[in-house]
């Protein structure tokens, strides 16, 4: 089923793009895809499905596929702005539907060597898209430091791939691996913290997380939508694979990393409640939600992993559409600053009420299914430690805070005198929000949907 929608979407978007079919039609093509790929959810088996020796399945791969093909068809409905405006929209499409694929192929395949491919593959398009579709000429500092930081990361891994496959002979996610044997204790451990650098850099860890916030102000909205609904997610789920290969190399090392994840999401919190960039404040709440799905995967429990896969996608969702909402205030009113943006209940309180949804949804409000994964999350840290719970509460209470702050900050108040308030936001602003906020409200009444995949 996997591959027959995989190959049918590929299908479906080549000839859409070929024939010139209208954008409407290739929006209409891509949801429909993407409402027959729910169906993959529901697993008969949570063993892995090999149909050849490239590709493979089990439930969280298929959790991961359905989030893109969603994401993706929603981004091509977000990006009504330059199909009106025709700023290359044939090369826009087909940026779009290339970078949907190597995503596709990087959560279903089942070699590490082509993982890697694919990861670094991702960051091609996504690089163009910034280039090609952002707003300020910033965006040419913000390309570097994705590339950069991206590529000298992901060298170590590629060097660990090497090793294993001189070692063991093949580099597969599902076959055993033996010991390692060429390094000592301390040295094992620095070598296989700088190997799984690059996934923690895709996530982002504090201090590596500059790029983020740069790439997400200087992106177009399906720029931002695929940051933080897609590549981010790319992260997460190369640490889970890695997890499988030594999970003892990575129990050792989560002490060091929660603390620093742990206490970065705290100072980035903070950062939060300072920013007056709606755009920069969502991009760096990502660092925090982030820092949870770090602490869940590296402590190797049950718990923690299953609350892991059910942040991405809840935080994939929720952020996505933040942004959204973002894109539509910032094309309406042409700035992004918290200090020019009031007024939006007086003046759109349908946008207002969005609003709302969105920000309690980012500070894991029931019935939600951040609250789900943050409650995985927090059994998890209690089972390791009583004394993770001084960081995770001090990041679930300012994301609270600043959840708030971004709501009653562009929505409460008296509107800018500059702000023309016959601005219209475009229609398809609720179609978007809905389609973001269903999942994340229906799939709480089947969780197992995702968290049983272990």
């Amino acid at each position: 089923m996997l591959l027959a929608i995989t190959s049918s979407t590929l299908m479906i978007s080549m000839f859409t793009y070929k024939t010139y079919l209208s954008w409407t039609k290739c929006s209409l093509s891509l949801m429909l895809i993407s409402f027959l790929s729910v169906t993959m959810l529901y697993q008969s088996t949570l063993s892995f499905y090999t149909p050849n020796m490239m590709f493979m399945c089990d439930q969280l791969s298929s959790t991961l596929t359905t989030l893109t093909i969603w994401i993706s068809a929603l981004m091509m409905i977000a990006s009504t702005k330059i199909f009106n405006s025709s700023i290359n929209t044939k090369a826009f499409t087909l940026n779009l539907l290339l970078l949907t694929l190597i995503l596709l192929m990087c959560f279903n395949l089942s070699n590490f060597i082509s993982f890697y491919i694919m990861f670094e593959s991702s960051l091609i398009p996504t690089l163009i898209m910034i280039l090609g579709w952002g707003y300020q000429p910033e965006r040419l500092q913000a390309g570097m430091y994705l590339m950069l930081y991206t590529i000298v990361a992901s060298l170590p891994l590629l060097l660990t791939l090497m090793i294993l496959l001189n070692m063991n002979g093949t580099v597969s996610m599902i076959l055993p691996y033996s010991s390692i044997q060429i390094f000592t204790n301390p040295i094992l451990l620095l070598w296989w913290m700088m190997s799984i650098l690059a996934f923690l850099v895709k996530l982002p860890i504090y201090l590596f997380h500059l790029w983020l916030p740069k790439a997400h102000v200087e992106a177009p909205i399906a720029g931002s939508m695929v940051l933080a609904g897609l590549l981010l997610k790319l992260g997460g789920y190369g640490m889970l694979r890695m997890s499988y290969l030594y999970p003892s190399l990575i129990f050792k090392l989560s002490p060091m990393m929660n603390s620093i994840a742990l206490w970065g999401g705290v100072i980035t919190s903070f950062i939060c409640l300072r920013q007056s960039d709606i755009k920069s404040l969502i991009a760096y709440s990502s660092i925090g939600h982030m820092a949870l799905v770090i602490m869940g995967i590296s402590l190797l429990s049950n718990w923690g992993w299953q609350g892991a896969l059910v942040m991405m996608i809840s935080h994939g969702l929720s952020s996505s559409c933040l942004f959204v909402l973002a894109n539509m205030t910032y094309e309406s009113t042409h700035t992004r600053s918290m200090f020019l943006t009031k007024g939006l209940l007086s003046l759109f309180p349908a946008i207002s009420l969005w609003w709302f949804i969105l920000s309690i949804i980012n500070m894991a409000a029931p019935p939600s299914i951040n609250l789900f994964a943050e409650i995985s999350l927090f059994i998890s840290a209690i089972w390791s430690s009583y004394y993770y719970m001084i960081p995770l509460g001090s990041c679930s209470f300012l994301a609270a805070a600043y959840s708030l702050y971004l709501f009653t900050s562009t929505n409460h108040g008296s509107y800018n005198q500059l702000f023309n308030p016959m601005t219209i936001f475009p229609s398809n602003i609720y179609t978007l929000c809905l389609l973001h906020t269903l999942p994340i409200f229906t799939l709480i009444m089947k969780p197992e949907l995702m968290n049983s995949w272990f």
